[in-house]
């Protein structure tokens, strides 16, 4: 994958995103992260207040959500229509989950932006992400979002390396990925959209758009 590939407009419909808009400015959707609580103070300025119930000041969840008893959700955050929240799940902080999305049962979200569609069902860690629209994570898989020597995250393109100047970022993932049970996207990952991670895979660097990552270096174009 080279830089253009990993731009925004290469990876992501912003049409399917209540942040869409505000993502516009940039070129590559890592420079979004350090920016989601804005975006999300600026997007509840304007949110149909009729539509949108508004917790503790920073919290915006969408009447038509049935929150469980046992969920916890720390914001700020927005949390649109027809979303389902199933028990355990929380919600740290920083957070946008989109129409139609499921955050499922002890699935954890810290600084994430979920385009609509997406569903994170099952014991998922998704922290300093973006998800493209009905991207799905399988049961156990996560993002991982900190190096182990806690230098600060590089992504790696065919056309040379993009210092991010982030110490914290996990993965973007395009538009309909599929993520197999138990995998780990590392630090500074890239899916193009269409892709599919097999189970129990480790992740890292980039994957072109329509490809089946069956390993590190068996990676096949969609036929």
């Amino acid at each position: 994958m080279n830089k253009e590939q990993m731009t925004i407009n290469q990876l992501y419909d912003l049409t399917k995103t209540i942040a869409g808009s505000m993502m516009e400015q940039y070129t590559y959707p890592w420079e979004v992260l350090p920016h989601i609580g804005e975006m999300i103070a600026a997007i509840s300025a304007i949110l149909p207040k009729d539509d949108y119930n508004c917790i503790s000041g920073n919290i915006w969840i969408h009447k038509s959500v049935q929150m469980p008893p046992i969920a916890t959700v720390k914001g700020p955050a927005i949390i649109c229509a027809n979303t389902e929240v199933r028990p355990g799940a929380f919600i740290r902080g920083n957070v946008i989950v989109g129409e139609g999305a499921v955050v499922g049962n002890s699935t954890e979200l810290k600084n994430v932006i979920l385009f609509d569609g997406v569903q994170v069902p099952h014991y998922n860690y998704v922290g300093d992400s973006i998800l493209g629209y009905k991207s799905h994570m399988g049961a156990s898989s996560l993002t991982s979002n900190v190096k182990s020597d806690k230098t600060l995250v590089k992504v790696h393109g065919e056309d040379g390396d993009i210092d991010t100047g982030l110490k914290k970022f996990g993965a973007m993932v395009g538009d309909f990925v599929e993520v197999g049970c138990g995998s780990v996207l590392n630090p500074g990952t890239i899916v193009g959209s269409h892709s599919n991670i097999y189970p129990l895979s480790s992740v890292r660097g980039t994957v072109n758009s329509n490809s089946i990552y069956k390993r590190e270096d068996v990676i096949v174009e969609k036929q």
